[in-house]
């Protein structure tokens, strides 16, 4: 059985995953699988679930909030924020779910921030005019 290898990098972690021998991911085109052999390809991997199996091991599932994706000559890198891997399929579908939550509130409270801060700099400008005139 023909294999490759498979790189996982996030923003504090990296792994090298040898004998893999089959990854089924998506990106904006849908659903796609790679096998060793594959031709050079490059996607980016949309927020979801991804997997990929070694030998006649269990599929392992990587949670996933997009991902660049790169195979060439047998090696798959994966370059993402940062990802969970586990063989339990319900368990990572849950923390991806808790993860997209979190990420959604702290991306709210971030823009919300940013709006007082935007309010104060107009407030502050309409002062130095009304100073200036």
């Amino acid at each position: 059985m023909k294999t490759f290898v498979l790189y996982l990098q996030d923003s504090t972690r990296s792994q090298r995953i040898p004998e893999v021998v089959s990854f089924v991911g998506e990106d904006a085109s849908g659903s796609f699988g790679i096998r060793a052999g594959h031709a050079r390809f490059m996607t980016s991997l949309v927020f979801g679930l991804a997997r990929f199996r070694r030998g006649n091991d269990p599929w392992q599932f990587l949670a996933l909030p997009g991902a660049l994706l790169y195979f060439v000559n047998n090696e798959l890198f994966i370059s993402t924020r940062r990802y969970l891997q586990g063989e339990n399929y319900e368990q990572i579908s849950q923390a991806l779910q808790e993860q997209l939550l979190a990420e959604e509130e702290r991306l709210h409270e971030m823009k919300q921030s940013l709006h007082r801060l935007e309010e104060e700099m107009r407030r502050r400008l309409w002062e130095l005019h009304r100073l200036k005139a």
